[in-house]
């Protein structure tokens, strides 16, 4: 795993501690591990940790949905490396 993507793991775990783990496949959205309140501020974690901007009007919330998701669409050239 990526340095990036266990910040973004520890990040969600940081905001629900109920979760005991995080499984790369877990739907962050319906499961509400990344809620609206929060999202603005997840995104502007993606921002720091990849060096990107990420532009809103470019959004697909597929993107968002799990780790993996995450990991493919926003980590995958750091994790090729």
């Amino acid at each position: 795993m990526s340095g990036a993507l266990q910040a973004v793991r520890e990040f969600i775990l940081g905001r629900n501690p109920g979760l005991g783990e995080l499984p790369d496949d877990l739907d962050l959205i319906d499961s509400r591990a990344i809620n609206s309140l929060g999202f603005v501020e997840f995104i502007f974690l993606l921002e720091e940790l990849t060096g990107e901007p990420i532009d809103p009007e470019d959004l697909d919330l597929n993107d968002f949905r799990t780790l993996s998701a995450l990991n493919a669409r926003f980590f995958k050239e750091e994790a090729a490396r």
